[in-house]
């Protein structure tokens, strides 16, 4: 199952509706979510070969709604023998390099998830600027294997539970240590989550915040001049305009456990605004593959209104890595 991550994005692309949108708030209300005019994000046009000297683009490995991560040659290490001297390297798009304080975006996500040691979160290297193309990139591990939604499109029934439960708790282990150190994600989804050779490992924080208090010297970007969600993983409180917050990440999080453990969105790709319109929540039930005793907690993570959201990323963990009860067990319980 493993192969190169620019193998597997060539042959699996992700859904537009994947894309996460910005819209500046100034010159844009909220777009409904059916009214918007999906837009296909572009890889810069404007780099040179060789980025300060020392990482020789190889490939593109592929493009977001923000930026494009390209597999690169990291020539002072090939020049001093390093067998493995290859990096993925990320710069904005075209569309947001252009802004003046765009190299501040790139930097916050670094600075975010730089600070992540964790065996489950991406590992970043160095945040830097070409001189020649005043393009800032990062530099980060090349991961190789399938990302979340490329495994789904081959389990349209989703995954059985033995494995379902081992990649839904390492990636909740990975949110509830990011969140124990106030960084939120902020863009949780199957395309930012990749079974990596050694492991899953969750990425992207592009989007992603601290927690008041945290990182105080970091440049504050003012956050409200963008309307930033991915649709259908965004909860309703974020559609409304609301900050990301623990929450949010909660509710992105459930979605994509739901859809790991049926192979199908809670919500039939809805937003979440679209889906309380509709009322799909009153027809939501547990997936086959998922132990009935994860559901109490999976459901009220997939509520709509945050009020009743009332479970953290450290609960869901403790609920899905306990073991289902025996089938002896559950009829005796049921007598």
């Amino acid at each position: 199952m493993n192969r190169s991550l620019s193998e597997a994005t060539n042959a699996h692309q992700p859904p537009a509706s994947d894309l996460t949108y910005f819209a500046l708030a100034k010159t844009a209300a909220e777009p409904a979510p059916e009214a918007v005019k999906e837009k296909a994000a572009t890889a810069p046009t404007d780099l040179p070969e060789v980025l300060s000297g020392r990482y020789k683009i190889e490939r593109l490995l592929g493009v977001g709604g923000m930026g494009a991560v390209y597999r690169a040659r990291d020539l002072l290490r090939e020049q001093f023998g390093d067998p493995e001297p290859y990096v993925a390297l990320k710069t904005l798009n075209d569309d947001f390099a252009e802004y003046p304080d765009a190299n501040a975006l790139l930097y916050s996500e670094y600075a975010l998830t730089a600070r992540l040691r964790h065996p489950n979160v991406v590992r970043l290297f160095n945040f830097e600027v070409d001189i020649e193309s005043q393009r800032a990139y990062l530099t980060l591990e090349l991961l190789k294997g399938l990302t979340l939604d490329q495994l789904l499109s081959t389990n349209p029934d989703g995954v059985d539970w033995s494995d379902a439960q081992e990649i839904t708790c390492a990636l909740l282990d990975a949110l509830n240590y990011s969140h124990s150190l106030g960084v939120l994600h902020g863009d949780i989804k199957p395309s930012n989550v990749i079974l990596n050779d050694d492991g899953l490992r969750l990425f992207d924080y592009g989007l992603g915040q601290p927690l008041e208090g945290i990182l105080p010297g970091l440049p504050r970007l003012c956050r409200k001049r963008f309307s930033a969600w991915t649709p259908r993983y965004a909860a309703l409180e974020l559609l409304e305009g609301a900050p990301i917050s623990p929450a949010t990440d909660v509710y992105a999080i459930a979605c994509v456990i739901y859809e790991l453990t049926s192979g199908r969105h809670p919500f039939r790709r809805l937003s979440a605004k679209q889906a309380k319109i509709t009322e799909l929540d009153q027809q939501l039930r547990g997936p086959e593959h998922l132990p009935s005793h994860c559901w109490p907690a999976l459901r009220t993570a997939l509520a709509f209104e945050e009020s009743q959201r009332t479970i953290t990323c450290a609960e869901l963990l403790e609920t899905f890595r306990r073991p289902a009860p025996s089938r002896w067990k559950r009829w005796f319980g049921r007598r």
